[in-house]
């Protein structure tokens, strides 16, 4: 009778040793599966900012275009509906922190030739942020 009591007691729950075996195994998972996770982000962050350094070189190339002349600021581009509005740098996570690049001092012109982010470091590839 004694050993029913046990066996019925037993049968209910894990004992502790079966506890640590699971929650081990979901940790050496979660650590294999953690920086691939990491470096997918920033893998997105990467090619979100070469997206929007195209949209935004290719708004200054049709504004030059249409007018004739560089725009005088990026908010131009957006005021005048080149771009709804001027993308945030995803590394950064501001809109504020674009390099402008003026044209070549032969061409005697004024305003946002190139845009260049301001973001400090180095990519995955080890480029600078600024270099694209």
């Amino acid at each position: 009778m004694v050993s029913r009591a046990c066996a019925t007691r037993r049968s209910r729950g894990f004992t502790l040793l079966e506890l640590i075996v699971v929650m081990s195994i979901v940790a050496l998972l979660a650590s294999l599966a953690a920086p691939r996770y990491f470096d997918s982000v920033e893998r997105a962050r990467e090619r979100v900012l070469r997206h929007n350094l195209n949209i935004l070189r290719d708004a200054i190339d049709k504004f030059h275009a249409d007018t004739g002349a560089y725009p005088p600021s990026l908010a131009e581009l957006a005021s005048r509906r080149y771009v709804r509005r001027v993308p945030e740098d995803p590394v950064t996570g501001s809109d504020a922190t674009w390099i402008v690049v003026g044209p070549p001092a032969a061409s005697g012109e004024g305003g946002v030739y190139d845009v260049r982010s301001g973001a400090p470091g180095n990519a995955m590839d080890g480029t600078a942020y600024g270099a694209w």
